[in-house]
């Protein structure tokens, strides 16, 4: 065959490729020249970027009111906060009214003197009280005549000093508290052609309802003696009170 006769045949098969490639490029090849089996599935893609926020949606109709619950348990005590500060200082306030006058404080008093009358009948058993009959001074009443004991009604410290004149007999007394011998006296009486004296005196520390008294010691030491020129006394009077609810009985 000559090269004349190939050249027609050639063209042909140039032209059929040229056509071939162009629909091959337009992935438009004709089912009829080549049908495939189908291809295996891709991988799965990659996860998209989040999309935009969507607009807001319309207001909800407003519902009917429900009904009222029931009450509920108390809770637990909640645990003590801390101190607050110290606030600002208050206003002034406005002056208050004027108080009513108030009683004068009167310091305590309490003192008797009294001494035996020239009538009186002396005791002559141990034991006696001797009783002072004719009262000097008694503006309390602390001092009773009738059983000769100072009866105590302020608490304190008190003097108390007993004056005997003494004739005819020899003498001894007690001063007594409650009961209690606190000081003894004696006086011896020689048959002397004059009366002698026996005095004597003691603190004593007294509360309400004390008593003190002048006591017999002896029944045949009873020399006791009185006279328009001399006089056989008892006196006692308070030193200083021990009351502390006030400062002036301190």
């Amino acid at each position: 065959m000559t090269s004349l006769s190939l050249f027609p045949l050639l063209c042909s098969i140039i032209v059929l490729q040229v056509c071939f490639s162009s629909q091959l490029e337009d992935n438009k090849i004709p089912p009829s020249l080549c049908t495939g089996h189908p291809g295996i599935p891709g991988s799965p893609g990659n996860h998209g970027n989040p999309g935009q926020p969507g607009r807001d949606g319309r207001d909800g109709r407003d519902a009917a009111l429900g009904e009222k619950g029931e009450k509920g348990d108390r809770g637990y005590p909640g645990e003590t906060g801390v101190r607050g500060l110290t606030g600002d200082k208050g206003y002034q306030g406005e002056k208050g009214e004027r108080g009513q006058p108030g009683e004068c404080a009167v310091a305590p008093k309490s003192a008797f003197s009294a001494k035996l009358s020239q009538s009186h009948t002396l005791p002559l058993n141990v034991g006696d009280a001797v009783l002072f009959d004719t009262v000097l001074f008694n503006e309390q009443g602390d001092y009773n005549t009738e059983t000769g004991r100072f009866t105590c009604k302020v608490p304190g410290v008190y003097y108390f000093a007993v004056h005997a004149t003494v004739y005819r007999a020899s003498l001894q007394f007690d001063l007594m508290k409650n009961g209690h011998a606190v000081a003894s006296y004696f006086q011896f009486y020689g048959n002397w052609p004059k009366p002698a004296s026996l005095s004597g005196g003691s603190l004593l520390h007294l509360i309400p309802g004390d008593q003190v008294w002048v006591q017999m010691a002896l029944s045949e030491y009873n020399g006791f003696y009185c006279s328009t020129k001399t006089d056989s006394t008892f006196t006692g009077f308070l030193v200083y009170s021990d009351w502390k609810n006030s400062a002036v009985f301190a």
